[in-house]
């Protein structure tokens, strides 16, 4: 069984199986595909089919794991926490040294978040892995549901395009791009910015945003920016 550091002792599986079933890239982006035109267009004629998918993600009995290793040497790990009542997805950091996970976003009912700016995605996306998640396509829509940008550039819909059509049986990925990035995260988009070399946002439900209560220590927002940022984090 997988164990990740000070993350809930659940039955945690690896679940790169999933990733080559086209209906799975809907699924995990549902909470960003909301009211029935987004629905009608992710899945079309394959309702009940990526329904009893996502009951199958959602068995208490295993807990998905999908890990995307940066160059740093940092891995995030998306995890399908399957507690009874309180389903959601967990997105944790770490690094070998850290004695235990950082949590980036939680995509749930009490969700937490954005955990990353439109231009660490595509970062985290591209960076080369040997392990884990290795394809960009993959690593971009699997951890889009962290993003959280006020100001995405214009060739941000191109780049969810490139990956929906490669990934997905989606008729008008274009379409769906644009409707992602409308509703992106649970939260309200964040505006970013860089303050002491970290890279950091106003939003009120961010481990990344200084001014909360509950935000991640300055070193650990230091290395998680430089890592998601290729190295050095710039501003936005």
């Amino acid at each position: 069984m997988l164990k990740i550091p000070g993350y809930i002792d659940g039955p945690l599986v690896q679940g790169t199986g999933y990733l080559d079933d086209p209906l799975f890239w809907p699924v995990h982006l549902g909470t960003s595909l909301r009211g029935e035109d987004a629905q009608r267009s992710a899945f079309g004629a394959d309702w009940d089919v990526a329904m009893e998918l996502y009951r199958r993600l959602s068995a208490e009995s295993e807990w998905p794991v999908f890990s995307v290793p940066l160059t740093s040497g940092l891995t995030i790990h998306v995890v399908y926490r399957n507690i009874e009542g309180e389903h959601g997805v967990d997105y944790l950091i770490h690094h070998p040294a850290w004695s235990t996970a950082e949590v980036l976003a939680v995509d749930d009912g009490h969700f937490m978040g954005p955990g990353m700016a439109w231009p660490e995605l595509l970062s985290a996306a591209r960076q080369s892995a040997t392990g884990g998640v290795a394809d960009p396509d993959a690593r971009l829509l699997l951890l889009f549901p962290t993003l959280g940008d006020a100001l995405l550039p214009d060739d941000a819909a191109t780049a969810l395009t490139t990956a929906l059509t490669a990934l997905t049986v989606i008729e008008e990925p274009a379409e769906v791009a644009n409707m992602l990035l409308e509703n992106q995260g649970q939260w309200t988009p964040a505006h970013w910015s860089l303050a002491g070399g970290v890279c950091i946002n106003d939003g009120g439900h961010s481990y990344r945003n200084p001014g909360n209560t509950f935000a991640l220590p300055t070193d650990r927002l230091l290395e998680i920016s430089n890592a998601l940022n290729g190295g050095e984090a710039t501003g936005h």
